[in-house]
Order: structure tokens, then sequence, then C-alpha cells
């Protein structure tokens, strides 16, 4: 038997993007049939006009295997292609070309709700997604209690699943999928839906079946510290193509500081997620303990992150910061101006500098990337530019002869000794 589980060779898909319709974007009336009746006489009798429709291709001349027992991940900003290749892999799909071969039985957890019947209750639907995997009802009914316990549906599970809230259809649609034994399981970013407990609860249960039960994983996600943990190699996709492919740690650092830059980076007119016209964002920099712009800092000293911008009208609930992440994607901390109590308040219109200072003796030696935020929580969120500066620590410490201490921080923390004169033979009992 070949230890290929997935085989992909020049995969592409092609999807039309029609530009007809009113400019409104909602339905035609007559009026608009009217308006443009020319417009489509003119384009009938083969004179020049706008196109119809164009081609976007969503992947192009895709190739990879994965072999059986590997846990791979797919990582890529959003429409980059993954949710169409696994919908591809999963046959919801047909390639414009190219071929994928799968070599044994899918289990999938695409979207919230993905092969549910709406009408029919969890009980039901655990029975209906086992015989579409091709187990029997006796097997399925040996793996049921294990997959009502694993999802907590219990009281819920004679109800339409249609009366489920996201989460708990995200909960029994995994322990499915990973509970009714499939050769090869996808899953995409829908765990994102649940609660915090319930995503570990699932990246362990993935583990288990990858090391333990030797099943084939593909696993896509942003959550990029959980790809380094869980995914042996991981796939780099970025408008359609493939970027780069190898050993997780590696892909996943050169994921976050392809666009980052060192010291400082800055927009002289600003930058803003689209339709957002009430803040700017100008800069962002780092300053060692001397003050000066730089991305090399001595573990031992302090250093601060400035970050610049502007809003245009009084803002409520603003809050402005940045997370500091691992180069293998792992969230070292994050953090806000607003959680001051001074910052919590309006913001009135005008330019602003916030600066955090990040206290020496605290992170590991390593290289680090900032990633900048802006928004107001739970209703809009207003620059989120990805991953912008890189940063070295280095160890300049005494502790720098000693042999390598663990962890991602190193704080020098505080100790107290006291001394009790015993005498010697009491150390014997």
């Amino acid at each position: 038997m070949s230890d290929v589980a997935i085989s992909v060779e020049n995969l592409s898909k092609a999807f039309k993007i029609a530009h007809e319709g009113n400019a409104r974007g909602g339905y035609r009336t007559l009026r608009d049939d009217l308006i443009g009746l020319p417009r489509r006489l003119l384009m009938r009798l083969g004179r020049s006009g706008p196109p119809r429709s164009e081609t976007f291709w969503a992947l192009n001349d895709v190739s990879f295997e994965v072999k059986r027992g590997e846990v791979a991940g797919v990582i890529g900003r959003n429409g980059a292609g993954k949710s169409t290749l696994l919908k591809i892999l999963n046959r919801i799909t047909e390639p414009t070309s190219g071929t994928a071969e799968i070599y044994g039985r899918i289990g999938a957890l695409l979207e919230v709700g993905t092969g549910f019947h709406p009408e029919l209750t969890g009980r039901e639907n655990v029975f209906m997604n086992g015989a579409i995997l091709g187990m029997s009802r006796a097997e399925i009914r040996r793996k049921f209690d294990e997959i009502v316990s694993f999802a907590e549906v219990e009281k819920f599970l004679d109800t339409p699943v249609k009366r489920y809230s996201s989460g708990m259809y995200v909960r029994l649609a995994f322990a499915i999928a990973a509970h009714l034994d499939p050769e090869i399981l996808l899953i995409d970013e829908v765990l994102v839906v649940g609660d915090t407990e319930f995503q570990k609860k699932c990246l362990g249960k993935m583990e288990d079946v990858a090391t333990k039960e030797g099943r084939t994983v593909i696993f896509v996600s942003h959550n990029l510290g959980a790809i380094a943990q869980l995914c042996s190699n991981t796939i780099w996709m970025d408008a359609g193509v493939i970027r780069v492919a190898g050993k997780s740690s590696s892909v996943v650092t050169q994921y976050l500081t392809a666009d980052a830059r060192r010291g400082e980076i800055a927009w002289p007119h600003g930058t803003a997620n689209r339709h957002v016209d009430e803040f700017k964002l100008f800069a962002i920099r780092i300053r060692n303990a001397e003050g000066r712009v730089t991305s090399v800092l001595e573990n031992t000293k302090p250093f601060s992150v400035e970050i610049d911008y502007a809003i245009a009208k009084p803002l409520w609930n603003l809050r402005v910061g940045f997370s500091l992440m691992t180069s293998t994607g792992f969230c070292v901390f994050e953090t806000y101006d607003a959680d001051h109590p001074e910052f919590r308040s309006s913001r009135a219109p005008g330019r602003y500098t916030a600066r955090c200072q990040i206290p020496g003796q605290l992170l590991s030696p390593a290289t680090y990337i900032i990633s900048v935020n802006a928004g107001m929580p739970n209703n809009k969120n207003l620059c989120a530019p990805g991953n912008v500066l890189v940063l070295d620590v280095e160890e300049t410490s005494v502790r720098g002869s000693m042999p390598a201490r663990g962890g991602i921080i190193q704080p020098n923390l505080s100790w107290k000794q006291e001394t009790h004169h015993v005498r010697e033979t009491s150390l014997a009992h």
C-alpha cells in the first residue's frame, strides 16, 4: 500500500465573476432594462462595451502530497484559496483542471452546519453523517455515546439542529467528524466559533487522531501557534498558488515576517481598513532604552513601542495596541492603551502617539513579531495592517554564560531566602 494519502497535481479552479446588474447592486427593474438596452444591442452587434464577466482563479497550478498519518497545515490570508482547496478535496466542487487523488475515507468540517439536515435532530444527524461516511448503524452506535459526550449537547440531542447556536453546531459537527473513524480528516477555520475550552479540546483530539490513531489531517487555520504545534509540514497559500511549503516552523516564520519591517514602518498618508475615514495609522516604531529606533534589543534593558495615529471625529471606546508573537506564531502578550483607565473615555479628534514600555529582563533571547490593531470592541475594527515589525532580543545578562533556560519569557523575579540553623544530624531524619 502506498504511503500517500492525498496527491494533488496541477490543480486549478476558476470562477466567472459577473459584472451585469444595476449600479445600486439590487434587482434589475424595467427602467434598468430600458436604460441598458442600447448598450446590450451594441454588444450584440460586436461593438465595444464593458466586459460582462471576468475569470477569477481561486487555485492556479497547485501540486503537493500528504503522507498517511501526517498532520499538514494550510495557512494564508483570506481569499488565498484555502477553503476552495478543501472543498475540492472533499468533492464538494470540481476543479477546472488538474487532479486530486484521495486514498481513504474522508471526514470534513468545512463550514458551520455542512452536512447537517436542519430539520433533523442532533441524534438523527449523527446517524446520517455516519451513513454518509459509509459506516454501519452498529458502528455508529458504538461511537454514539463518545460523540455526544465530546460535543456536550446531551440536553439538545433530540432538538432539530436548526435551533442550535453556531457553537453547538461546531461542537457536534467536530465530534462526528473526529470520532467516526475517517482515514482523512479535513478541518477548516470553523473551530474559532467554539469557546476557548472547546477549541483546546478539539486541538487535543486532533493531536490524538494523528499521533495515536495514525490518521491523516489537513488543518486550515489562522491560529499559527496551533499550526506550529500540531502540523509537521505546512503549505502557505497566496492568491491561489503555493508560495512556500515545508517544515511548519520555517513556513510560519516566513509567513509572519514576509511583509514586516525592522525598527519602523510608516504610512505618509495614513492607512486604515476599507470604508474607514475616522481613523488613520501613520507609523509604528521600536525604541531602545536610549530612545534610538532599532530592531535589535538587549534583554536586560526596557524598550518601547510607539504608534502614531489620528482620528477625525470623537470616538468612544477606542483602543489602540499590539500583540507580540514568537517567530513560530505563539502570542506572548497582547496589550492596548485602553487597559489604562485614563484612555477609556471618548477620544477627541487630533493626532496622537501611543507609547507602551516593555520592561527589561522579561523576554527570552529570540526573534519576535509585532502586529498592530485599532478598533472599538464589539462595534468596529478600524485598522489591522497585520504583522508589521520584526525585533531581535539578544542575551546580555550575566546569565548568558549559564545553560539556556526554557520559556518564552525570562523575568528576573524577586527571591527571598531565610536561613534556619539546624543540627547536622537532623538532616538525616
